[in-house]
């Protein structure tokens, strides 16, 4: 390294850490005989390099809507996921941006008898936001709230392996499970699993109190979440406060970023991306991951009880039009396989299910369902260009002789309203660290979440056998079977892989992203920082 390049790292470093100003940086750089335009842009990437407290945060988000509760059982989109995650909660675990389960809360997680017990040493010193001190009485009460036999939480299915839950001392908590499960840990950072205070056995959701980097200061549900730093943070958080805007409509969004209104956001218009990619000050935030946009069918509800009325339906949808059209190639197109090929055990189901408008045909006719007419309620709530999609699939399928009456339904209250009570909808799923933890949530016959009220015995067989299966070998065929199962008999039509794609002002500064939910992973709040 020659002395110029000594000395430039140095002073990048120091801006970095705030200790030198543009002025002088500029002037050292430009003496070097660089040009104006080249040291600018080294400056601006330098003062984005080092963390550094202070500021608000704002963010505007494409999801949200005025039912939204701090109840964690009801959490169930982008406006409130990160809420457990890196807002007014803490988890027991998180995921880094290696895919990889650390701990958070707790110290350690320590598997024994062969898995089917797992053993959870707490931080000690951790308060809550009240000023109570986090023991594993509250962690106990937090995680029986989820599983209790009263539960609607999605998280319910996810922990349907544990048998029991209890205390060991104030800092130690022991999970027993029905089965082995390697994987047990990375269930535990599912974003409904905040920690809170409780009382008798009962916890105390009401107010927003966690344990998290943020104190609730005011929220408006679908409107708005404001908040500001927990100043007795037992981790690592860089902003002053946070404002979170619920934005569902794309141009009113757009326009809060480009107006200099909000710092980030996210779904952006694909259609005018361009605008974007050229706007002042701004990078795009475009993560390839886990995510999809499906359209679910009960296979409890007629025509979709019919197994051959399911697959003709997949094979008269053309996917790759959805991913020219909608995601204008911002994704890739799904094969009715919800795990990502990045997961470890996935595979690529056979046959894939290209369009086929004859083959959709020959299907019905088998089914005696000829000139099938079908409503499909769709809404740009379930996913940007959700509409424009299911006007696509509704033309794809003229083909086939399918019918499809495109539902426009209201964006508040779509998730309440339409998503798992409407025979066929539309459906956006972020995605799940493992793949018992995705297939758990929304494919488990018991499953809260499972949108297509599809219960194959079979699939819940392996589902519980491969969680305890330590064989490599036939735990990647169980699942690989899973898989095949849900791409042949499922309900589940899974149209395409969406890269997570918004927009980000070059004022903030981040770290490499978490790409198994958007908002880098739901950690932007706790992990990003004003440059």
């Amino acid at each position: 390294m020659t002395e110029f390049e000594m000395k430039m790292k140095a002073a990048q470093k120091a801006v970095g850490l705030g200790k030198l100003s543009r002025r002088d940086f500029m002037q050292f750089a430009m003496a070097s005989g660089m040009t104006l335009s080249a040291a600018s842009m080294l400056f601006a990437s330098a003062a984005r390099a080092e963390p550094k407290q202070g500021g608000v945060f704002k963010a505007a988000v494409g999801h949200g809507q005025t039912t939204d509760s701090l109840d964690p059982a009801t959490w169930s989109n982008g406006f409130t996921f990160a809420w457990g995650k890196s807002v007014m909660g803490a988890p027991l675990v998180q995921i880094n941006q290696k895919n990889e389960v650390v701990p958070h809360v707790a110290e350690s997680f320590e598997p024994a008898d062969g898995a089917t017990k797992w053993v959870i040493k707490l931080r000690k010193g951790i308060t809550f936001h009240n000023g109570k001190t986090l023991t594993a009485d509250d962690v106990v009460a937090t995680i029986n709230y989820h599983i209790g036999p009263d539960s609607k939480s999605p998280a319910k299915g996810v922990l349907s392996g544990v048998k029991s839950v209890k205390a060991d001392g104030p800092d130690t908590v022991v999970f027993e499970l029905n089965g082995g499960n390697a994987d047990f840990p990375y269930l535990l950072s599912d974003y409904h699993l905040a920690m809170y205070p409780s009382e008798g056995g009962k916890i105390q959701w009401d107010k927003g109190i966690g344990a998290g980097p943020y104190v609730l200061k005011s929220l408006e549900p679908g409107v708005k979440l404001v908040a500001e730093r927990n100043p007795n943070y037992f981790g690592k958080t860089w902003f002053d406060g946070i404002e979170v805007l619920s934005i569902i409509d794309v141009a009113a969004r757009t326009n809060a970023y480009l107006s200099g209104e909000v710092h980030f956001i996210d779904r952006a218009d694909l259609k005018t991306i361009d605008m974007l990619k050229n706007a002042p000050d701004t990078e795009l935030y475009n993560v390839s991951g886990f995510a999809h946009y499906t359209a679910p069918m009960h296979c409890d509800t007629a025509p979709f009880d019919k197994v051959e009325v399911r697959q003709a339906l997949k094979w008269a949808i053309n996917r790759q039009d959805l991913v020219d059209k909608v995601l204008y190639g911002y994704g890739s197109p799904g094969n009715d396989n919800p795990l990502s090929p990045a997961i470890k055990y996935a595979i690529q189901a056979e046959p894939v299910y290209s369009y086929d408008p004859e083959k959709a045909k020959s299907l019905l006719k088998k089914a005696g369902m000829e000139n099938l007419k079908v409503d499909l309620s769709a809404s740009d709530a379930a996913f940007p260009g959700g509409v424009d999609a299911a006007v696509l699939m509704a033309d794809h399928a003229k083909a086939a002789g399918i019918e499809i009456n495109v539902v426009r339904e209201p964006n508040d209250g779509y998730w309440d309203n339409v998503w798992l009570k409407k025979p066929w909808s539309l459906c956006y799923w972020g995605g799940r660290p493992t793949a018992d933890a995705f297939l758990s949530i929304s494919l488990a016959a018991d499953a809260a979440w499972n949108d297509t009220r599809w219960k194959n015995p079979r699939f819940n067989e392996l589902l519980v056998a491969a969680r305890a299966e330590t064989d490599e070998a036939k735990r990647q065929a169980m699942y690989a079977e899973c898989q095949q199962l849900v791409h042949d008999d499922g309900g589940q039509v899974v149209l395409m892989f969406n890269n997570y794609v918004g927009a980000l002002s070059t004022k903030i500064g981040h770290d490499a992203y978490n790409s198994d939910f958007d908002h880098d992973g739901g950690f932007m709040y706790e992990r990003w920082w004003m440059a």
